[in-house]
């Protein structure tokens, strides 16, 4: 089960899929129990089907809402493509129209979007069906009974609300916190002097990914799921919290083993574990044979804490094995080992803290006279913590809005656009091919154009939905000869393929594209007319579809690629600079702030950068050299935003207990990290204008460990460990003046940037 949990976090895509795969179904008996044709069954189970993936709201009262209004647009859009047939003329610029308008529709939010959806699918299917004016009131009923069985399947048969989908989220950030850590359990029990295979590192990296999912699933859900404001805050810093540690005990037990770096640009933080200097690692191999018994131990009742819930976390031998944990992060607890390995240790001690955040923010401090000290000691530093950041200032949290582009600058309308154009050259290039089947090439049109927002993403698209097509109209040939003759199972057969259509959303659209069209595939099969010439026509269409979309997305108001990313990654630098500057301001002893929240706002960033640079980074992009630079710049921003989110962590945990004060070393390497970020965030912003060379700032080169001057470090080690964070963003910020096009220069050439100057010296 947690298998299930962990690969689907919120079972949201199987409870979609099951949703609609029901509410078809139903609708299908329904209409098939009153003797309707074969056309009229086929439009009212795709309006079930439309009805019940179409609503995207949260709640139900919003569902409600959404669904009470798609009636009549769906009727509306029903009405006119069963008036426009005769017309062919005026039914072009109508669908040219309809399409425009359900793009254009984004404009107006969720709602707006879903609305756009139910209209232009209704219009498809009444086209699809050949409905005449005659069949009108036929039509209207079906559509009736198909939104009817629709919001009983919604409200009745599979009931899903967001406080559920909540908890099932936080069930399967806990199933994959276990994966992670089996993970690292299978790296630590290698053989002895063996390094982990390569098929075990593969996993480590998969699962230290899929962590990163849940939890941003996870935290995008709360303020839905959760009624108290401050409880969903707590939760949301928490979970950033136990992912973080979860990450970095895999990069320090990976550390200490002393593997090689691996490939540098690769788009995962695991990936670039082996960046450090070899003179800091230690091998595991090194420490004394009891202290490895002891850490593999340790791992496994890790383990056993991340398994328990609030409910059933009781007992003296479960408090035991966590104050044993948690007393991990005060430094004489530590076993005597080189230092690599005792950070292991130390490491295990923060994410058994982090996990205890998790489990009072979510059921309370549970207080109990028998704690031990360590435990005790948790406590009132998470409470202590949580106390600090509710005071915070709420202005703090408000960032400077932009002005909203107006005219065609605006996302909508030029999409829109866009979508209009492809659809009138769809429509020419379908009918002169087919002028029954020209709706498939505008469908093509439609979903090329449908969460895309750049020219590479309508081409990458678009690509994907020909290729899913081909696959698909292969294989239902294939299914075609083998089940032709047996209805009830290509009537399983086509359910299974709906339901593997809106269970793979999350995937690749190529794999969207195989099931839709295998699914149409069985359809013409149960009702005998499928031929070869038909789905062969399908795939013409579809490729005159997407052909007019990537002419459309390459030529009528472009978005390129390029300018998309360039955005994107000042947005990153942008949010990189916020949390290294807080992040050693609250280490200095500055005011504290929310920093987990803001380290979110960096991953968001970088997720965004990575969804947007897929179509430079794609297989069979013709641009090699672009790929790797691509490439090269999102691992470079990867690592940084991995190493400024560890530094937030450490300085969120340091809260109340101890700063570092006059070390000039951390000042230095912030002035100088602010600085280089500061000049390639004015390089973005200044890319189409030309400046004069006394103008241009460089950016200072990384210095090597010894020129820091050097001084006592903290105790515990917080200045060496920071210093090792700001180091590492130092080193990937400076990597990326070449490909940016910004020149390295010497510590001396700039005086530092004023901008953050409060953020990095605050004492």
């Amino acid at each position: 089960m947690d298998r299930l949990v962990a690969s689907d976090p919120g079972l949201i895509r199987l409870l979609k899929a099951v949703r609609i795969v029901v509410a078809l179904l139903v609708c299908v008996a329904v209409l098939v129990g009153l003797g309707l044709p074969a056309p009229a069954v086929v439009a009212g189970g795709t309006a079930a089907e439309v009805f019940s993936f179409a609503v995207s709201d949260a709640h139900g009262r919003e569902q409600a809402l959404t669904l009470a209004v798609g009636l009549p647009v769906g009727l509306a859009a029903a009405t006119i493509a069963t008036l426009l047939p005769s017309n062919r003329a005026l039914g072009d610029v109508t669908c040219v129209l309809v399409v425009f308008l359900a793009v254009y529709a984004r404009r107006f939010g969720k709602r707006g979007s879903d609305l756009g959806v139910i209209a232009f699918q209704m219009f498809f299917i009444s086209f699809f069906v050949h409905a005449g004016p005659k069949a009108l009131p036929l039509v209207s009923a079906v559509v009736v009974v198909g939104w009817v069985v629709s919001a009983l399947v919604r409200f009745v048969v599979v009931r899903t609300s967001p406080e559920r989908t909540l908890l099932r989220l936080r069930e399967s950030f806990r199933a994959r916190l276990l994966q992670l850590i089996d993970s690292l359990i299978e790296v630590a029990g290698q053989p002895p002097g063996a390094a982990p295979r390569e098929t075990v590192l593969r996993r480590l990296r998969r699962r230290t990914e899929r962590l990163h999912q849940a939890a941003l699933m996870v935290q995008d859900h709360l303020d839905e799921g959760t009624n108290d404001t401050a409880v969903a805050a707590d939760v949301r810093r928490r979970i950033a919290d136990a992912e973080v540690a979860a990450e970095r005990l895999g990069v320090v037990l990976l550390g200490s083993l002393g593997l090689p770096g691996v490939n540098p640009v690769a788009h995962d933080l695991t990936d670039r574990l082996g960046q450090a200097r070899p003179s800091e690692r230690v091998p595991l191999e090194a420490a004394p044979p009891e202290v490895v018994r002891r850490l593999k131990a340790e791992l496994r009742a890790l383990r056993v804490i991340a398994s328990r819930t609030a409910c059933n976390d009781r007992g003296v031998g479960l408090k035991i094995v966590r104050d044993r944990l948690l007393g991990y992060q005060e430094p004489e607890r530590l076993p005597e080992a080189p230092d690599a390995v005792r950070e292991v240790f130390r490491t295990i001690g923060e994410l058994s803290r982090a996990l205890l955040g998790i489990r009072i923010a979510l059921a309370g401090p549970d207080e109990s006279p028998d704690d031990a000290v360590e435990a005790v000691r948790s406590r009132e530093a998470l409470q202590a913590e949580e106390a600090v950041l509710a005071a915070e200032d709420a202005a703090q949290q408000v960032r400077s809005r932009q002005t909203e582009p107006t005219s065609l600058r605006r996302g909508t309308r030029r999409v829109a656009v866009q979508a209009a154009v492809a659809s009138a050259l769809a429509i020419l290039g379908g009918e002169l091919l087919s002028p029954q089947r020209w709706i498939w090439a505008v469908l093509t049109c439609w979903v090329v154009f449908v969460n895309t927002s750049s020219s590479g993403e309508i081409l990458v698209k678009g690509y994907r939905r020909v290729a899913g097509t081909l696959l698909g109209v292969l294989t239902g040939i294939g299914l075609a000869d083998l089940v032709g003759h047996h209805p009830p199972t290509a009537f399983a057969l086509l359910i299974l393929c709906v339901f593997g259509t809106f269970y793979a959303t999350a995937t690749t659209y190529a794999l969207v594209s195989f099931f839709v069209t295998t699914a149409v595939c069985m359809l013409y099969t149960l009702l005998h007319s499928l031929t070869p010439g038909l789905l062969e026509l399908r795939l013409e269409e579809s490729v005159i579809g997407a052909v007019c979309a990537m002419l459309a997305g390459t030529l009528v108001l472009p978005v390129p690629t390029h300018q998309r990313t360039e955005e994107q990654i000042r947005e990153v630098l942008d949010r990189l600079r916020e949390v290294t500057g807080k992040g050693v301001a609250e280490l200095s002893g500055g005011r504290q702030v929310d920093l987990l929240e803001r380290s979110r706002t960096l991953d968001a960033a970088v997720d965004g950068l990575r969804s947007i640079t897929q179509p430079l980074r794609h297989p069979i992009t013709p641009l090699r050299n672009r790929r790797r630079v691509t490439r090269y710049v999102l691992g470079l921003l990867e690592t940084a935003a991995y190493h400024a989110r560890s530094l937030a962590a450490m300085a969120q945990q340091a809260s109340g207990r101890r700063t570092i004060r006059s070390d000039a070393r951390l000042r230095k390497a912030a002035d100088r990290v602010d600085h280089n970020l500061g000049t390639l965030i004015d390089r973005l912003e200044t890319s189409g204008t030309k400046t004069s060379a006394p103008e241009r700032r460089a950016v200072r080169a990384v210095e090597a460990p010894s020129a820091y001057p050097r001084q006592a470090e903290e105790p515990d080690g917080t200045a060496a460990e920071a210093l090792r964070h700001i180091q590492r963003v130092d080193e990937e910020i400076s990597g990326l003046a070449r490909p940016l096009g910004v020149r390295l220069g010497a510590d001396s050439e700039e005086p530092s940037n004023p901008r953050r100057e409060s953020d990095v010296t605050a004492v």
